[in-house]
């Protein structure tokens, strides 16, 4: 099963070097009926693309969370088992919690923001916890980091994808 790990850039190092990444239950996101229900529509790549960025947006609280990160959303596409995975939707819509960490075996790809996005998605992370909470101004902040795509890296580029510079 296709799920979306939120993570941020030191996550993805761990996932590198320790070759997993996650403490269960990982928190993570996939096609549930509960999204199906609220995205309405049975074309599974935009299902797909509405999990990943349900967690893009759970990526900005994990940046909030850690300020001496790099500010870039990261998601971690992975194909895991079903027996692995129990929906929680009653928690969100697209909701999964997976029983093991993610090895870098199920990494199928990595989205990760450009560096051009970095000051946006600074600001986003920042407003995350007030938008949560209904603030109008910092739901803005969110929706402008939303506005960048996140670009799409192979497994197999992580290594240079984390090297610095």
């Amino acid at each position: 099963m296709r799920v979306y790990v939120p993570a941020t850039l030191s996550l993805l190092e761990t996932l590198v070097e320790a070759g997993r990444v996650g403490v269960p239950p990982v928190v993570a996101f996939a096609v549930t009926p509960g999204l199906r229900e609220w995205y309405v529509d049975e074309d599974l790549e935009a299902l797909e693309y509405a999990a990943m960025l349900e967690a893009a947006r759970a990526s900005l609280r994990l940046l909030d969370a850690d300020p001496a990160t790099a500010r870039r959303r990261v998601v971690i596409a992975a194909d895991v088992a079903e027996s692995a995975v129990r929906v929680r939707d009653d928690l969100d819509r697209g909701v999964v919690h997976l029983t093991d960490p993610v090895a870098i075996t199920e990494v199928a790809a990595v989205h990760v923001d450009d560096a051009d996005a970095v000051s946006v998605v600074s600001r986003a992370a920042d407003a995350m916890i007030a938008a949560d909470l209904g603030h109008a101004e910092a739901q803005d902040a969110v929706d402008d980091a939303e506005g960048f795509e996140l670009s799409w890296y192979a497994s197999q580029e992580l290594g240079a994808l984390l090297e610095p510079g």
